[in-house]
């Protein structure tokens, strides 16, 4: 089963909890064990896991990204987008979950996270599970 979920960010660079969003799509899905793919299909954008109990994790990761990836180098590529194909690079496209119970089978202060590092935008995400 596939489903895509619409996103629109509303700041340049943000961290979007969809945990709730991809288990409700791996709920409707019926499968009770396997595993689940959330994929970004964006250069300027990617997803990871990390913790959602405490926003200020967020926060804390977006403030280093900036730090380490300047707005003020001598980029090449002349779109003005260059930080953002360089942080989704790192934080990568894709994450992959395993499925039990018909749960995502995260740790207990893990959630799954958007990554926008050149919004505001609508985007799609990509949330694959696969039965085993």
């Amino acid at each position: 089963m596939l489903a895509t979920l619409e996103i629109k960010t509303t700041g340049k660079t943000e961290l979007v909890d969809l945990t709730a969003q991809i288990q409700q799509a791996v709920g409707e899905s019926g499968v009770l064990e396997g595993l689940c793919q959330v994929y970004v299909p964006h250069t300027t954008a990617g997803v990871t896991i990390n913790e959602n109990a405490d926003p200020s994790v967020a926060a804390d990761i977006l403030m280093v990204l900036n730090r380490l990836i300047s707005d003020r180098e001598p980029y090449r590529h002349l779109e003005g987008n260059s930080p953002a194909h360089i942080k989704a690079s790192l934080v990568g496209p894709q994450v992959f979950v395993p499925i039990s119970r018909g749960r995502l089978l995260l740790g207990t202060w893990q959630g799954i996270f958007f990554c926008e590092f050149d919004g505001p935008r609508h985007r799609r995400v990509h949330v694959k599970v696969i039965a085993t």
